[in-house]
């Protein structure tokens, strides 16, 4: 999930270009091996070496992380690791089945449906969403194509911090974690604050985007967003494990790491606090549940037009030709301040030239990834559990992302 919207120091975990970057580099999307490549790679992966890939997520527990998973399928071979523990208080391993809080990666499953409905000539990519939800956007913004939330192209504002969603510590949410927010809470905070650049001008990634195209969803369908997933998606692909969970529902369902986050207590003691049950009330921007095989899944029928006609397919792979500003994501040196989000995923090229498309996503306690080389021969699924939302886990990221496909290297200008 995006909590830039709400926070800084939220959005180290999930909007940190650092973090999202390699993370993006190091994940790939789900498939089994069997299924024929539909594109070829870009360039020649790198072997899979068991020794290394253990180590990118080795030497856990530690103070930032507790435990990580990492499952890698393809044609190009196939590899599954966990390392640290799921359990503090039992010291019990990480399940390699976990499930897990997939955060941002919700938007993979949002885009879809809207992308659907749009070859359903039930929307059209070019109107303004304005005109499907009136007055659902605060007055005065201009018009913003439904496609612009999509590929984060709106230049929406990126929302103040309300009140209501407290001052992004450690210790606000290990205290008000089961409290639950509506979409249109979190839309409001844009009211009052400036547009960040003309719409279809320039790429920024916006939680605020997708809680509007889950309004859309909704109004368009006349059904509630998990409804759709459920028969659209989750359903059709026997996703059992794959849910929009009720915003007041808290529950993780087992078997599961547990989350934690550390916290300093008025006595300047600092303790892990289990955040494992935490309302997953970002709904469509970033609240649903999954596992590392229905995420495999899921990306692999993605990526093989099973959810799209080609021309709505062609739209999950194309990065529009604009700048990206100030963006959480795009902060590579492959990416020289260009745009790398589609509508739906991201883009991102390792320095060996690997293509990968997918996307990252953050909880607090949760952080985790899905890529894979358009043709699926290397497809991965990580999460890792920190225990800050500093977004210290990035090494962790970053080794997985160089094992897995090749080295990212971070912007430095």
């Amino acid at each position: 999930m995006n909590f830039s919207a709400f926070s800084p120091r939220w959005s180290a975990v999930a909007a940190s270009g650092a973090v999202l970057v390699a993370l993006a580099a190091g994940m790939a999307a789900p498939a089994s091996a069997d299924v024929p490549a539909p594109v070829p790679a870009t360039a020649p992966l790198p072997r899979l070496d068991p020794a290394k890939l253990q180590a990118a997520i080795g030497g856990l527990p530690d103070a930032d992380v507790t435990g990580a998973l990492l499952r890698i399928t393809g044609g190009a071979g196939h590899w599954s690791g966990t390392s640290g523990v799921g359990d503090l208080k039992t010291g019990q391993g990480v399940p390699p089945d976990a499930h897990i809080r997939i955060g941002s990666i919700s938007k993979v499953f949002t885009a879809t449906i809207v992308l659907q409905l749009a070859a359903e000539h039930r929307i059209d990519l070019a109107t303004p969403v304005q005109q499907y939800l009136p007055g659902v956007l605060p007055v005065g913004l201009p018009p913003v194509e439904v496609g612009q939330l999509l590929n984060h192209t709106s230049g929406l504002p990126r929302g103040a911090n309300g009140p209501e969603f407290g001052d992004g510590s450690p210790e606000w949410f290990a205290a008000n974690r089961l409290k639950s927010f509506t979409p249109q809470q979190a839309i409001d905070l844009m009211t009052g604050r400036p547009m960040q650049f003309a719409p279809g001008t320039a790429q920024q990634y916006n939680g605020m985007n997708y809680y509007v195209a889950g309004l859309l969803v909704e109004k368009i369908t006349g059904h509630t967003f998990a409804h759709e997933v459920r028969s659209r998606i989750t359903r059709p692909l026997g996703l059992h494990d794959t849910q929009v969970p009720d915003a007041d529902d808290p529950r993780l369902p087992g078997p599961h790491s547990h989350g934690y986050l550390t916290v300093t207590s008025s006595d300047g003691t600092m303790h892990p606090v289990d955040v494992t049950e935490q309302s997953p009330w970002p709904w469509a921007e970033g609240g649903m549940i999954s596992t590392p095989a229905d995420l495999d899944r899921f990306m692999t029928a993605l990526f093989h037009g099973r959810f799209l006609p080609p021309a709505q397919q062609a739209e999950l792979f194309t990065v529009p030709d604009v700048p990206s500003f100030h963006s959480s994501q795009c902060r590579t040196e492959t990416d020289a301040g260009r745009a790398c989000m589609t509508m739906g995923i991201m883009k991102v090229k390792a320095s060996n030239g690997v293509v990968v498309w997918g996307k990252t996503g953050s909880r607090p306690g949760y952080t985790s990834g899905v890529f894979a080389t358009r043709d699926l021969s290397r497809k991965i699924v990580y999460s890792v559990n920190p225990t800050n939302l500093n977004g210290t886990e990035i090494r962790f990221i970053q080794q997985i992302a160089a094992a897995s496909f090749g080295p990212v290297v971070p912007a430095t200008h």
